[in-house]
Parts: structure tokens; C-alpha cells; sequence
């Protein structure tokens, strides 16, 4: 216990601490501080710092163009190798065997199709090698060779264009793709791909849907053909999915002791293709197999320039998506394994390869869901189970094409579904995002059903606007409240939060907890009012109708004016108090004028039946601890709401600001004769005990009375009575002012 106690000694004189200062004011604090102003850099110092290189700078930059310099040096062979060698030939295999990303390749199809229609390669007589619907000739030879050489031009293009953007540094929409979005976005891909690989596995065909509900259209249709299902395919499509789900599920449970991953999708690809070839499948039960694969390539060819007016609008619609399906694919797996992704580089990364890849007749490359989960499952670590991947489709390509023709496409598609596993345990995450954030529960929903209603451009682009619209929408109608003192400290919270926080006298305090622009300035104004308890505009117009009143009843010798205030004439029966039935007028008279000083204390009783409300605060403080910035429309409105509150006589300070608000509003023009930087102060706390200072030092001097101006409709001045009077009429007059001044 001794020791105990002993120890927590040095603790309980930690736990608190005093703080002697001065309260700082903006101009207070800058002056004692001696505040350096920034000085901006001159356009040849950030030429200076633009061109300015040294070797670990170049070799820095050197890096971001070729990530390869990064990574090769620190691979591990012993751990890596091998496992990126099984993902690589796992993928390879897919990828040799199946076709592009569905989403890429039907938006350039369609570009293809509306550019080289049938239409234009119509034919007379027997020399043509096709015919459309219609039964028309149509040179198909010359038009394929069309196709192709558009294919490859829009990919130039898009090249062209992902270089632009990564070099203009448009990489920073990445920052867009929040996590939510990416999930839900990914979960519909995976969605989509599912569809594209179940009509496979059934041996179903189906027309090629594009579009809004195209996924739902392919699904339906298939549904609809089940009775078509060739059992064979169906089978082997179940067992390949069964094997490679157990064995992965074993290579995870066991990866400690197993040193090498079972290369499932390998040994299957291998054993499907002896069984298809041995028991001649596609003969004896109509399976649907590979058959043909292309050997070789074309040789290189320059685009089409002339074209590139045509498709311009088409490649830049195609470079955004493409580059954000692959950003978004690879946000998945770069919040898994705890890696960051620069979106300028990708750019730069896929605009040179679909230039190179445009001279060889290719179609824009993008993330590849399906493989890119192969190879992530099956143990892939580098980019080294890439290259190996691609290594192998060049073999195939032209090689070993041949040897893979029986394979079954059922099995190939049972492979990339068998993968597909991780992307839909994303849908476990929306019950813990419901929890613990609505919002971005929310927007994880919305994509992913956006995405495969209207597919997955349209829906990643909705799904963005709708993430978009939420951050807007929470900046809009930011949080607020009023906030009051922790009694013997400098601490500030909610009043509603706290039972023991107590507002200081006749102080209100108001933090708004957002930007402040012209979307929420509305916001601003409305949390003041429900702070304070009343509208200042609609307490000054009142205040004003009350003093129209007072004015016509002295005209009427029903009320004095004098230098200490309004008293009624003696003996008359209360004939001041008129009835308040005329409508509310904003706008001050415009009248000639004379002003007489009086003083009224506007929270007595007043010898006029006028509704005022009560303004039980002397001050105001805003607490702009969380406000980052002002527009030009949310400085003139501060701006404004100063003014009204100075009118009642309640002053406005602020408090907690950052030192970019200050400059925002000196650009603004916000700072005048009236309004100074000493009203702004370092802390809450400074701002309270500056004015509980000033109220102190102003009861000390005076009673506080507000000095209202009274409008004269006549030019000549108010007469004031200076007669002697009886001592019992003084007297009346005396107590009529004491009870307007309580």
C-alpha cells in the first residue's frame, strides 16, 4: 500500500496544472508575440523551387515514373518467389483464356460499332464473305480490319489522354474514392462478373446486354434459358468451384505450415484439359470448350490520326472510367495490405501502356476484377507474379495455345467465381458501417445497387455524385450549439451535454461546427437566433414601432420627454398604454428627424402596449474553432450580424478562430472603424473574462441604460419642462422614472 500510494503521488500532482496570462486579444497577442507576416514566394523562387534538382531528388522522381527502382531492390526471394511464381501462372492461364474487363470492352465496343457500322461495308455481287440480318453482302474482312484499327486508335488516344492527366497531376480524384464507395462499387463488379461467368458455367447463351439493367436483362434471360443447361458443363463447373473453395480454405487455415500454397487453379486447368481431351467432351455431350485460340501477333501499326476528332469525347469518358475501375479495385487491396496508391502514376502507368499497347491492335487496359482476385488469393505478393503472368499469355499466345484448346470454359469460369469469395465478404462490412457511421453505410449501399442497376460506369459515377451530395449536405447543416464554462476552469461544453456547465451572465456562446459559405450561412443565421432566444432585426423593429408610439403620445401631452427618460403626466388614467394592432414595419421612418438622447431600460415595463421581446445578453461569443473558411458571402453576413446585435446593444466577439480566418476577412473588407480585431480573441476563455473585466469596470461607473434615438416627426426640437412643480407631482414624476430605469 505504501508503495502504491508513493507512486501515485507524482500522478495526482499531474493531474493539474495552472496557467498565468494575459487575455489575448488578436492585436494584444500579435503586438507581445512580435507575428512575423508570411511573405508569399515571388514567381522566380517558385521557378527557383520548381527546377531545382539534386540526385535524391531526381532519383526520387525517377521512382515515381518507374516504381520498379522502389520495390526490386527490397524483394525477398526466399519468402516471394515462389508464391508469386504459382499466382502467376494461376492468372496467366485465366487470362490467356478469357476475354477483357466487360465494362472497358463494351464501351469501346460501342464506339467500334457506331464508327464502323455494317452499313458501311455493303457489297454487290458473290465476292463477300458475310451477310447481315437483312441478308445484304457485306465485306467482313475489310470490315473487321476497320475495327481493329479503331479499336486501336481509341486506345492510343485514351493513352494520350492518362498521360495528361497524371502529368497535369489529376490524380487527386483518387482521394474521391472513399472507402464505402470503392467497397460497394467492388462488391457490384464482383456482382457483374458473377453473371458474366454463370451463363458460362450452364452453357447458356445470351445476348450481349449494354447499359441501364444489363445485368439484370443477361441474369433473366439466363434464368430463362436453365432448361438449356448442358449438364456436363454444369458439372464440372460445381466441382472445380467445390475443389478450389476447400483447398483454398486449407491453404489459409494451414499457411503456417504449409510453405508453399496449393496451386489449385494450376492443377485444375491441367487436369480439366486431360479429361476434356481424353473423354472428347465437346463430341460426345456438346461441351462448351476453348477451342481456337489466336497464335501470334499482328504486326505494329500507326493510329488513325484523322480519327481522333470523332472519338474524343468517347476516350476521355473511357480514361477516367478505366483508370477508376482500376483505383478502385486496387484501394481494396491497398487497405488490406497496408500500402498507398499514387493516382498520378497509375495514370501515367496506363497512358503509356495503352499508348505501346495502341501500335499492336489492343483494347484499353484496365483492372481486371477476376484475374486480379486470382492472383491475390492464389498467394501473388509483387508485381514479379505479373510479369510472370504476362510471360505466360505471351507463351500461350504463341506457343501453347494448341495444348489448351479441349479446356472446358466452364471450369475457367468456376475458377474466377471460386475467387471472387474476398470481394463478397465485403458485404459483411454494411452492418458494421450502420453501426458505425450511417452515412457511409449509405453510401456503400447506394453504389453497389446503383452499380448494377445502371452499370458499373454509370453506377460508379452516381455513386460518387451521391458521396458527394452527403459531404455537402453534412456541411450544410453542420453540428452547433451553445456551449458553457466548467466551473473553475477554461473549459467549454454543451450546455445540453452537461449538467454541471454553467453559462456566464448574460453571455451566450455559439459554436458552429463547419466551413462557412454561401450554402449554410442560412445555418449560421438560424443557430443564432434558437442561441439567443431572439431575432435581433425583429427586437430592433419593434423597439422602433415602440418608440413611434412614444412619439405620437408626446405629441398628444400624454407622455414628457426628458433627458432622464419618459414619465406620464400625473392624474391621467393609463391612456398611454394604446393597443398593439399596427402591422410590423421593417423600415425605419423616412421623416425629417431630430434626435433627443433618452435613456430606456427596454426590459422594464414601457408606458406603451408594444410586444418586445426581452434581450436578457449584454454579448455574444462565437467560437470559430472549427471553421476553416469564408466566402465572400459568409464575410459580408458576419459582417451584418454584427451590426444588427450592436443596434440592441449586445456586442459580438469571436474566439478560437484559425489565423487564415483572419486574412480571409482583411481581403474581404470586413474591418472598418466599428468593427476591429479586438474583438477577436485567442480562446472562449479570453473572450468571458475580457467582458466580465468590462462589465465590471461599467457598473462601476454607471448604471447600463440603452441609448435609443428618438425620431421627431417635427423639424423643431422637443421643449423640455423646467417649471417648478409641486413636491407631490415631482414626487409621482420621480417614481414613474425610477420604474422605468429598474
Amino acid at each position: 500500500m505504501a508503495a502504491g500510494g508513493r507512486a501515485s503521488e507524482p500522478l495526482a500532482e499531474l493531474s493539474h496544472y495552472v496557467v498565468a496570462r494575459p487575455i489575448y486579444s488578436e492585436p494584444g497577442f500579435q503586438e507581445e508575440n512580435e507575428r512575423r507576416p508570411p511573405l508569399p514566394p515571388t514567381l522566380r523562387e517558385r521557378a527557383q523551387a520548381a527546377c531545382r534538382c539534386s540526385r535524391k531528388r531526381a532519383f526520387q522522381i525517377a521512382k515515381s515514373f518507374l516504381p520498379i527502382l522502389e520495390w526490386l531492390p527490397n524483394y525477398r526471394v526466399k519468402e516471394w518467389l515462389i508464391s508469386d511464381i504459382i499466382s502467376g501462372l494461376s492468372t496467366g492461364l485465366v487470362a490467356t483464356l478469357q476475354g477483357p474487363f466487360p465494362v472497358v470492352s463494351l464501351m469501346v465496343g460501342s464506339v467500334v460499332l457506331s464508327m464502323a457500322p455494317d452499313e458501311n461495308f455493303l457489297i454487290e455481287g458473290s465476292n463477300a464473305t458475310g451477310a447481315n440480318v437483312t441478308g445484304a453482302l457485306i465485306d467482313t474482312e475489310s470490315r473487321d480490319a476497320q475495327r481493329v484499327l479503331i479499336a486501336s486508335t481509341l486506345t492510343f488516344l485514351v493513352g494520350i489522354l492518362q498521360v495528361i492527366f497524371g502529368v497535369l497531376q489529376i490524380g487527386f480524384i483518387v482521394r474521391y474514392l472513399a472507402d464505402p464507395l470503392v467497397g460497394g462499387f467492388t462488391t457490384a463488379a464482383a456482382f457483374q462478373v458473377l453473371v458474366s461467368q454463370l451463363k458460362i458455367v450452364l452453357n447458356v447463351s445470351t445476348k450481349n446486354y449494354n447499359g441501364v439493367l444489363s445485368i439484370i436483362y443477361t441474369l433473366v434471360e439466363t434464368f430463362e434459358k436453365i432448361g438449356t443447361t448442358n449438364i456436363a458443363d454444369l458439372i464440372a463447373g460445381l466441382l472445380t468451384i467445390f475443389v478450389c473453395m476447400v483447398v483454398k480454405e486449407i491453404n489459409d487455415r494451414f499457411k503456417h505450415k504449409i510453405p508453399i500454397p496449393i496451386p489449385i487453379e494450376v492443377i485444375v486447368t491441367i487436369v480439366a484439359t486431360g479429361i476434356s481431351y481424353a473423354a472428347d467432351l465437346e463430341k460426345k455431350y456438346n461441351a462448351g470448350i476453348v477451342k481456337s485460340i489466336p497464335r501470334g501477333f499482328l504486326p505494329p501499326e500507326p493510329p488513325n490520326v484523322s480519327l481522333f476528332s470523332q472519338m474524343i469525347a468517347a476516350s476521355f469518358s473511357i480514361a477516367i472510367v478505366a483508370y477508376a475501375i482500376a483505383v478502385s479495385v486496387g484501394k481494396v487491396y491497398a487497405t488490406k495490405y497496408d500500402y498507398a496508391i499514387d493516382g498520378n502514376q497509375e495514370f501515367i502507368a496506363f497512358g503509356f501502356s495503352n499508348i505501346f499497347s495502341g501500335a499492336f491492335s489492343c483494347f484499353v487496359a484496365t483492372t481486371a476484377l477476376s484475374r486480379t482476385a486470382v492472383q491475390e488469393s492464389t498467394g501473388g505478393k509483387t508485381q514479379v507474379a505479373g510479369i510472370i503472368s504476362a510471360g505466360i499469355v505471351l507463351i500461350s499466345i504463341v506457343a501453347l495455345g494448341k495444348l489448351l484448346e479441349p479446356l472446358q470454359k466452364s471450369v475457367l469460369a468456376a475458377v474466377v467465381i471460386a475467387n471472387l469469395k474476398g470481394m463478397f465478404m465485403q458485404v459483411f462490412d454494411v452492418p458494421r458501417l450502420w453501426r458505425q457511421n450511417k452515412v457511409d453505410a449509405m453510401i456503400w449501399v447506394f453504389t453497389c445497387i446503383a452499380s448494377i442497376i445502371l452499370g458499373l460506369d454509370l453506377g460508379l459515377l452516381a455513386g460518387l455524385l451521391f458521396g458527394l451530395l452527403t459531404v455537402v449536405l453534412r456541411v450544410q447543416f453542420p453540428s452547433w450549439g451553445g456551449f458553457g464554462n466548467i466551473p473553475g476552469t477554461d473549459i467549454y461544453k454543451k450546455v445540453k451535454d452537461y449538467k454541471n456547465v454553467i453559462e456566464p451572465e448574460g453571455v451566450k456562446i455559439l459554436k458552429f461546427s463547419s466551413p462557412i459559405f454561401y450554402a449554410n450561412i442560412d445555418g449560421l443565421k438560424s443557430s443564432l437566433k434558437s442561441t439567443v432566444g431572439f431575432d435581433a432585426v425583429k427586437v430592433y423593429n419593434k423597439r422602433l414601432k415602440a418608440l413611434r408610439k412614444i412619439q405620437k403620445l408626446i405629441k398628444k401631452g400624454k407622455l414628457k420627454a426628458t433627458k432622464n427618460g419618459i414619465i406620464s403626466e400625473p392624474g391621467i388614467n393609463n391612456e398611454a398604454f394604446e393597443t398593439d394592432e399596427e402591422p410590423e414595419d421593417n423600415q425605419d421612418p423616412q421623416v425629417p428627424t431630430k434626435e433627443v438622447e433618452i435613456q430606456v431600460d427596454w426590459n422594464s415595463e414601457l408606458p406603451v402596449k408594444v410586444n418586445i421581446p426581452k434581450v436578457p445578453i449584454h454579448s455574444l461569443i462565437l467560437d470559430f474553432g472549427a471553421v476553416t473558411f469564408l466566402d465572400i458571402v459568409a464575410v459580408r453576413s458576419i459582417k451584418t450580424i454584427i451590426k444588427e446585435f450592436e443596434r440592441i446593444d449586445v456586442r459580438v466577439y469571436f474566439a478560437s478562430y484559425q489565423d487564415n480566418l483572419i486574412s480571409q476577412l482583411e481581403r474581404g473588407a470586413f474591418f472598418d472603424d466599428t468593427i476591429r480585431k479586438d474583438i477577436f480573441f485567442l480562446t472562449v476563455h479570453d473572450a468571458v473574462l475580457y467582458i466580465r473585466n468590462q462589465m465590471t469596470y461599467s457598473d462601476n461607473q454607471d448604471p447600463i441604460f440603452e441609448k435609443i434615438s428618438l425620431m421627431q416627426e417635427s423639424k423643431e426640437p422637443i421643449e423640455f419642462t423646467e417649471a417648478s412643480q409641486p413636491d407631490d407631482e415631482l414626487d409621482v414624476q420621480e417614481e414613474a422614472m425610477r420604474r422605468l430605469a429598474s
